[in-house]
């Protein structure tokens, strides 16, 4: 009774109560076809997060943001009569836990599972109405089984240009098909981090130092696997236009993907057999070509350098390979070089240029090198000026900007295979001359890279291949999953060799073949765990053809209905997955091309000092001491009423308060305290019919929150929910039937209350099952329809009454109704009254003297 008293409403009770029952009762589960309660006659929505790195921390209150969302449309369209599949998972390898494991030489299973426990007891306490039946974990043996064998399905493939799709590697009729493999090895210069003992992604570097502890990074070549997601970069530019993702989104894939179409040129070494091959947009200013530049880790460095120059050369290159991708590629960083001694020669003007090698030149972008046109490049024109390199104008710009430094499309000029065509035709003429000769060729070159799918780490999933006389072979799909051993020391072995290198009897697979040491990034996992989440306990297969083909069926491109998460994702994870599913796709293992069809970005919640959230700021807010405080619903609401879903927002501790007293309000206004102290519900509570406009707000109300869910406004539709309330705050009767069609209309927002109210409305009969059960209710928009408008009675320009009109009232009507009206009779008495005016549907102005 006293912690009743303590609280506006005894949350603390209703809600762990209904998170028992709904986990006792299973009501969030959609069963697949063939399994007891499938109903064929359902349409399916498959609704996902972005499931999470259940990291030591547990969440904070940016986590459940996007699942607060989700949730909200589960529920929802479960009313409206959907199969709904809403699932929960954990994407549980990473360097985190292997840190851990070095610190405390605790295995990082043990790490993972304490985290997911938390993080799963946080998630429960929020109510979210996820099938807890399909949980998955990446780092579970069962489920990256089917990892290592969707690897092998790459692995097993090569892309045929000839059907523009993947087929079996059995159908390639070449005579090297490693060299053709989706998944193949190579020797590329990486991000090597020798204090983490592993290579990082471009995005894990900052400032030269990994993102994880800061310690320095440097580029060095190593042996490692590639997946040749290159030869998917037309389909996955072009097929993301059937997507219903937002705009800056596709745009980002759009960037990062890089199409350009231009020539590829050859430039002879002067003196020597080489060439070097050059991509560019801008064909048309060859002539202008007074030097090229090479990434300093370029293969032909060491045959073109001079003995003369290889001092500052060797130099240089160790100097680059402490920088990573990211400040290489700095627009704004002054640029650095070396000449290299050697020259080449310009096929149009047949002079022999210089050879340099620059940092701002990378290896895995284009060929790695740059033909340099000082004239009409930014950044070209700044490496000329600063080490005093020729410049030749070639395009003449139609407008009055200066040639030297112009970048766009003009004239010809001083080029005399072209001179006087526009910059158009003068790409056509001169990429046909060089064709023509033997010098170059029409080309599409993309900024997508290969991806670099190996790590030298511990925790996470190793490759299901053997090394044998120094060729890579895949082990049969029986001996799959393939675990790593444990170990007893997880640090880094300081060789470059992964931690598993260390596991000497796990590594030797037999007398003449070795394990593969290296373990795939933690992309792998996220890859193609929707697909599990279909069908979770499938030990045949990674995924059973009826549940792929009805949860990622439909009409539309792409396969899940729904997926929300940050946009932190925005470009890998969402290029990967699609890469995934396109392979699969082509090979006949799932129905769909693409694996999302719609997208929706959840924005960033900053702490209450406008910063982002973080320990070192002191400002991280722990969704458990809300819940403590103000119960879970208060929670889930005020994270939806905050703003836009899309739009980043600064946490308020006030604005949970004030969504908590409306919560308190909603409760209040159905249930009273006896004198024990106990809640019963109020007496004005009767099964009798609501009044006219009781109706309209009702029915308006849903309107109003069918439409606000169905756009994500959730922000709204928590308003128009207040604006009801507050209509039946003070009535002397409540009509039951518009209470209960309010639960229903709230349940999605805030399920504890509305189910505890739902089971104490029971007492009036008529209502089976729990709130969560019931059909989301229709409205009816003759209801809607305004058929009485207020007018405003005023007095010589003066208010002095409103009165509320049949809408088809006459003028004459008006002016009757307005003059009969007792407050004007009174004040009119003994006067004339020189006119009436009507304005029609707003006011009467009656004018005396």
């Amino acid at each position: 009774m006293s912690s009743d008293r303590r609280k506006p409403y005894p949350f603390d009770q209703i809600e762990p109560k209904w998170q028992a029952i709904w986990d006792e009762r299973q009501l969030f589960h959609g069963p697949n076809p063939g399994e007891k309660g499938f109903d064929p006659a359902k349409p399916k929505f498959y609704v996902l997060d972005m499931f999470p790195y259940p990291s030591g921390a547990g969440l904070h209150v940016g986590h459940p943001e996007g699942y607060t969302a989700t949730d909200i449309v589960a529920r929802y369209k479960r009313m409206r009569g959907f199969n709904v599949l809403h699932p929960m998972g954990w994407d549980a390898f990473g360097l985190p836990a292997e840190q851990y494991a070095i610190k405390t030489g605790q295995h990082p299973a043990i790490t993972t599972r304490e985290n997911v426990a938390k993080f799963k007891s946080q998630l429960k306490r929020i109510g979210f109405s996820y099938d807890w039946q399909r949980e998955i974990n990446t780092t579970d043996p069962p489920y990256y089984k089917w990892t290592q064998w969707i690897f092998l399905q790459i692995y097993n493939s090569w892309f045929n240009p000839e059907t523009n799709r993947a087929e079996p590697i059995s159908t390639y009729r070449g005579p090297d098909p490693d060299s053709v493999r989706l998944a193949y090895v190579a020797d590329v210069p990486v991000n090597w981090c020798p204090e983490l003992g592993t290579v990082l992604a471009n995005e894990e570097v900052i400032d030269g130092k990994s993102e994880v502890g800061g310690f320095p990074v440097v580029r060095r070549p190593m042996r490692q696997w590639m997946l040749r997601i290159t030869a998917y970069a037309e389909r996955l530019l072009n097929e993301l236009e059937g997507l219903d993702w937002p705009g800056g989104i596709k745009s980002l894939q759009r960037n990062w993907i890089g199409r350009s179409e231009g020539a590829e040129i050859d430039f002879k070494v002067d003196k020597s057999d080489q060439k070097i091959r050059v991509f560019t947009t801008r064909p048309d200013t060859l002539y202008g070509g007074t030097f090229l530049v090479i990434a300093p880790e370029h293969s032909l460095v060491d045959l073109i350098v001079t003995e003369e120059q290889w001092p500052a050369v060797r130099e240089y290159r160790e100097r680059a390979a402490r920088k990573s991708d990211l400040e290489r590629a700095d627009l704004s960083k002054v640029k650095t070089g070396v000449f290299t001694g050697a020259y080449a020669i310009n096929s149009a003007t047949n002079e022999k240029i210089p050879i340099w090698i620059a940092d701002y030149v990378l290896l895995g972008y284009g060929t790695g090198a740059i033909g340099g046109v000082p004239a009409h490049d930014e950044r070209d024109l700044e490496f000329a000026k600063k080490f005093d390199l020729p410049v030749a104008v070639v395009v003449q710009p139609t407008g009055d900007e200066p040639a030297l430094g112009f970048t766009g499309e003009g004239i010809a000029i001083n080029s005399p295979i072209i001179n006087g065509l526009t910059s158009a035709d003068a790409k056509k003429k001169i990429t046909s001359w060089l064709e023509e000769r033997g010098l170059g060729k029409r080309a599409i070159n993309y900024k997508l890279r290969d991806w670099l799918f190996s790590r030298q780490r511990y925790w996470g999933e190793p490759f299901p291949i053997v090394w044998e006389n120094g060729k890579h072979r895949a082990l049969q799909e029986k001996e799959l999953p393939v675990v790593p051993s444990p170990l007893d020391d997880y640090k880094p072995t300081g060789t470059g060799e992964p931690p598993l290198a260390k596991a000497k009897e796990w590594v030797r697979y037999s007398d003449k073949a070795m394990r593969e040491t290296n373990t795939m990034p933690q992309w792998a996992g996220s890859c193609w765990y929707y697909l599990r989440f279909c069908d979770p306990h499938n030990d045949k297969r990674f995924v059973g053809e009826e549940a792929e083909r009805y949860w990622m069926g439909g009409d539309q491109a792409g396969s899940v209905d729904l997926y929300v998460g940050g946009t932190e994702h925005a470009v890998l994870h969402l290029l990967y997955a699609r890469f995934w599913q396109k392979v699969l796709f082509d090979l006949g293992y799932v129905s769909k091309p693409e694996p999302f069809q719609r997208l929706v970005n959840q924005g960033v919640i900053l702490g209450e000092d406008n910063q982002k959230m973080s320990k070192s700021r002191g400002n991280i807010v722990n969704p458990d001491d809300v819940i403590d405080q103000h119960g879970a619903d208060a929670f889930r609401c005020y994270e939806m009423f905050m703003g836009p879903l899309e739009q980043m927002k600064p946490w308020s501790t006030r604005g949970v308060e004030g969504v908590a007293r409306f919560l308190a309000r909603v409760w209040r206004l159905l249930m009273t305290e006896n004198q024990a102290g106990e809640w019963e519900l109020s007496k004005k509570i009767k099964a009798v019919d609501a009044t006219k406009s009781q109706q309209k707000l009702l029915h308006a109300t849903i309107k109003k929150m069918t439409e606000d869910i169905e756009s994500f406004s959730f922000n709204t539709a928590i308003s128009q929910m207040m604006i009801f309330v507050n209509a039946f705050t003070n009535v002397e009767t409540i009509p039951l039937s518009a209470m209960r069609t309010f639960l229903i209309l709230l349940n999605p927002f805030a399920p504890h209350i509305s189910s505890e109210l739902w089971e104490r409305l029971a007492e009036f009969g008529d209502a089976r099952g729990d709130v969560s059960q019931q059909s989301w209710p229709a409205y009816d928009e003759r209801l809607l329809i305004e058929d009485e408008v207020e007018i405003v009675i005023q007095i010589n320009g003066k208010l002095r009454d409103r009165v509320k009109m049949p809408i088809v009232a006459t003028e004459e009507e008006l002016k009757a109704v307005a003059l009969s009206n007792p407050k004007v009779q009174d004040r009119i008495a003994g006067k004339a009254v020189r006119k009436v005016i009507v304005v029609p549907k707003k006011l009467v102005n009656i004018v005396v003297i």
